[in-house]
Protein backbone atom coordinates (compact mmCIF):
# COMPACT_ATOMS: atom_id res chain seq x y z
CA UNK A 1 0.00 0.00 0.00
CA UNK A 2 3.00 2.35 0.92
CA UNK A 3 4.46 1.83 -2.41
CA UNK A 4 0.96 2.62 -3.83
CA UNK A 5 0.91 6.51 -1.82
CA UNK A 6 4.34 6.61 -2.99
CA UNK A 7 4.15 6.72 -6.63
CA UNK A 8 1.12 8.68 -6.54
CA UNK A 9 2.74 11.08 -4.76
CA UNK A 10 5.48 11.00 -6.87
CA UNK A 11 3.45 11.39 -10.24
CA UNK A 12 1.56 14.46 -8.42
CA UNK A 13 4.70 16.62 -7.87
CA UNK A 14 5.95 15.59 -11.77
CA UNK A 15 5.07 18.38 -13.99
CA UNK A 16 6.69 17.26 -16.68
CA UNK A 17 4.36 16.81 -19.87
CA UNK A 18 1.65 19.14 -18.26
CA UNK A 19 1.90 21.77 -21.38
CA UNK A 20 1.83 19.15 -23.68
CA UNK A 21 -1.75 17.79 -21.71
CA UNK A 22 -3.02 21.17 -21.67
CA UNK A 23 -2.06 21.86 -25.33
CA UNK A 24 -3.99 18.76 -25.94
CA UNK A 25 -6.98 20.16 -24.03
CA UNK A 26 -7.21 23.76 -25.73
CA UNK A 27 -6.16 23.10 -29.51
CA UNK A 28 -9.14 22.07 -30.63
CA UNK A 29 -11.09 24.65 -29.40
CA UNK A 30 -8.46 27.37 -30.82
CA UNK A 31 -8.17 25.62 -33.88
CA UNK A 32 -11.91 26.06 -33.88
CA UNK A 33 -12.13 29.51 -33.45
CA UNK A 34 -9.10 30.46 -35.70
CA UNK A 35 -10.98 28.44 -38.84
CA UNK A 36 -14.06 30.50 -37.73
CA UNK A 37 -11.74 33.81 -38.19
CA UNK A 38 -10.68 32.81 -41.71
CA UNK A 39 -14.22 31.99 -42.50
CA UNK A 40 -15.39 35.36 -41.56
CA UNK A 41 -12.63 37.16 -43.17
CA UNK A 42 -12.92 34.78 -46.70
CA UNK A 43 -16.89 35.71 -46.42
CA UNK A 44 -16.02 39.56 -46.01
CA UNK A 45 -13.25 39.43 -48.86
CA UNK A 46 -16.35 37.42 -50.99
CA UNK A 47 -18.39 40.48 -50.04
CA UNK A 48 -16.06 43.29 -51.16
CA UNK A 49 -15.16 41.74 -54.58
CA UNK A 50 -19.04 41.35 -55.25
CA UNK A 51 -19.54 45.06 -54.21
CA UNK A 52 -16.97 46.51 -56.04
CA UNK A 53 -17.88 44.29 -59.56
CA UNK A 54 -21.54 45.38 -59.26
CA UNK A 55 -20.68 48.83 -58.02
CA UNK A 56 -18.34 48.81 -61.80
CA UNK A 57 -21.34 47.12 -63.61
CA UNK A 58 -23.72 49.86 -62.23
CA UNK A 59 -21.75 52.71 -63.85
CA UNK A 60 -21.12 51.06 -66.89
CA UNK A 61 -24.66 50.57 -67.10
CA UNK A 62 -25.95 53.88 -67.14
CA UNK A 63 -23.97 54.44 -70.27
CA UNK A 64 -26.24 54.57 -73.83
CA UNK A 65 -24.22 51.46 -75.00
CA UNK A 66 -25.48 49.31 -72.41
CA UNK A 67 -28.85 50.42 -72.26
CA UNK A 68 -30.44 47.53 -74.30
CA UNK A 69 -28.97 45.24 -73.77
CA UNK A 70 -27.67 44.13 -70.41
CA UNK A 71 -25.96 40.62 -70.73
CA UNK A 72 -22.76 41.73 -71.43
CA UNK A 73 -22.50 43.62 -68.03
CA UNK A 74 -23.67 40.80 -66.56
CA UNK A 75 -21.65 38.59 -67.67
CA UNK A 76 -18.71 41.13 -66.85
CA UNK A 77 -19.53 40.49 -63.41
CA UNK A 78 -19.78 37.05 -63.03
CA UNK A 79 -16.46 36.64 -65.41
CA UNK A 80 -15.20 39.41 -62.07
CA UNK A 81 -16.38 37.18 -59.11
CA UNK A 82 -15.53 33.61 -60.87
CA UNK A 83 -12.20 35.02 -61.30
CA UNK A 84 -11.82 34.46 -57.13
CA UNK A 85 -14.54 32.67 -56.31
CA UNK A 86 -14.80 29.66 -59.36
CA UNK A 87 -17.95 28.18 -59.14
CA UNK A 88 -20.09 30.49 -57.63
CA UNK A 89 -23.40 30.91 -58.60
CA UNK A 90 -24.02 34.58 -59.68
CA UNK A 91 -27.88 35.69 -60.81
CA UNK A 92 -29.25 39.14 -61.13
CA UNK A 93 -32.30 41.12 -60.91
CA UNK A 94 -33.20 44.59 -62.26
CA UNK A 95 -36.20 46.77 -60.79
CA UNK A 96 -36.77 50.06 -63.10
CA UNK A 97 -38.60 53.15 -61.22
CA UNK A 98 -39.55 56.24 -62.24
CA UNK A 99 -37.71 58.22 -59.65
CA UNK A 100 -36.00 57.62 -56.45
CA UNK A 101 -38.77 58.28 -54.03
CA UNK A 102 -41.06 55.24 -55.32
CA UNK A 103 -38.15 52.78 -54.11
CA UNK A 104 -39.32 53.59 -50.31
CA UNK A 105 -42.97 52.57 -51.03
CA UNK A 106 -43.63 49.39 -49.03
CA UNK A 107 -44.27 46.50 -50.91
CA UNK A 108 -47.89 45.61 -51.15
CA UNK A 109 -48.59 41.76 -50.54
CA UNK A 110 -50.99 39.68 -51.90
CA UNK A 111 -51.73 36.12 -50.78
CA UNK A 112 -53.39 35.15 -54.32
CA UNK A 113 -54.33 31.49 -52.93
CA UNK A 114 -55.88 32.86 -49.80
CA UNK A 115 -53.75 30.16 -47.23
CA UNK A 116 -52.52 33.18 -45.02
CA UNK A 117 -48.87 32.14 -45.77
CA UNK A 118 -46.31 33.55 -48.19
CA UNK A 119 -46.01 30.64 -51.29
CA UNK A 120 -44.07 30.87 -54.70
CA UNK A 121 -47.66 32.03 -56.00
CA UNK A 122 -47.86 34.85 -54.20
CA UNK A 123 -47.09 38.31 -55.22
CA UNK A 124 -45.74 41.36 -53.92
CA UNK A 125 -46.16 44.86 -55.79
CA UNK A 126 -43.91 47.39 -54.75
CA UNK A 127 -44.24 50.25 -57.73
CA UNK A 128 -41.50 49.14 -60.20
CA UNK A 129 -41.61 47.07 -63.01
CA UNK A 130 -38.93 44.16 -64.24
CA UNK A 131 -35.97 45.11 -66.08
CA UNK A 132 -33.61 47.74 -66.51
CA UNK A 133 -36.23 50.70 -67.75
CA UNK A 134 -35.83 53.57 -70.04
CA UNK A 135 -34.41 56.58 -70.15
CA UNK A 136 -34.00 58.45 -67.00
CA UNK A 137 -35.59 55.63 -64.79
CA UNK A 138 -34.39 54.65 -61.52
CA UNK A 139 -33.06 51.01 -61.56
CA UNK A 140 -32.15 49.14 -58.46
CA UNK A 141 -29.47 46.39 -59.87
CA UNK A 142 -28.89 43.03 -57.29
CA UNK A 143 -26.54 40.22 -57.95
CA UNK A 144 -26.39 37.51 -55.47
CA UNK A 145 -23.58 34.99 -55.31
CA UNK A 146 -23.73 31.67 -53.51
CA UNK A 147 -20.05 29.87 -53.69
CA UNK A 148 -19.06 27.29 -51.86
CA UNK A 149 -17.67 27.90 -48.15
CA UNK A 150 -13.27 26.67 -48.02
CA UNK A 151 -13.07 26.04 -44.64
CA UNK A 152 -14.78 22.67 -42.90
CA UNK A 153 -15.45 24.94 -39.93
CA UNK A 154 -19.22 24.79 -40.95
CA UNK A 155 -19.36 21.18 -40.35
CA UNK A 156 -18.37 21.70 -36.92
CA UNK A 157 -20.87 24.71 -36.29
CA UNK A 158 -23.46 22.45 -38.20
CA UNK A 159 -23.80 25.59 -40.35
CA UNK A 160 -24.38 25.56 -44.38
CA UNK A 161 -21.62 24.19 -46.32
CA UNK A 162 -21.96 27.31 -48.91
CA UNK A 163 -22.55 30.84 -48.12
CA UNK A 164 -24.87 33.18 -49.89
CA UNK A 165 -23.96 37.34 -50.34
CA UNK A 166 -25.79 40.05 -52.30
CA UNK A 167 -24.97 42.76 -53.28
CA UNK A 168 -26.82 46.38 -54.52
CA UNK A 169 -26.36 49.27 -56.53
CA UNK A 170 -29.28 52.12 -57.30
CA UNK A 171 -28.22 53.96 -60.47
CA UNK A 172 -30.45 56.53 -62.83
CA UNK A 173 -30.36 55.70 -66.70
CA UNK A 174 -29.23 58.54 -68.96
CA UNK A 175 -31.56 60.58 -70.11
CA UNK A 176 -30.64 59.36 -74.07
CA UNK A 177 -33.86 59.17 -75.50
CA UNK A 178 -37.71 60.27 -74.93
CA UNK A 179 -38.48 58.90 -71.28
CA UNK A 180 -42.35 57.46 -70.62
CA UNK A 181 -43.59 56.78 -67.24
CA UNK A 182 -43.39 53.21 -65.95
CA UNK A 183 -46.12 50.83 -65.56
CA UNK A 184 -45.49 49.08 -62.52
CA UNK A 185 -45.74 45.24 -62.69
CA UNK A 186 -48.86 44.21 -60.84
CA UNK A 187 -50.35 41.33 -59.22
CA UNK A 188 -53.30 41.96 -59.63
CA UNK A 189 -54.62 40.87 -63.62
Amino acid sequence: MSRRRALIRRLRSDRRGVALVEFALTAPLFLLILMGIFDFCWQMYAQQVLQGAVAKAGRDSTLELYSSDQSALDARVKEQVQQVFAGADVKFTRRAYDEFSKLNVPRRYYDTNKNGYLDAEDCFEDGGKAGNGGADDVVLYTVTMRFDRVLPVWKMLGQSPYSTLSAVTILRNQPFANGSDITPDSCLK
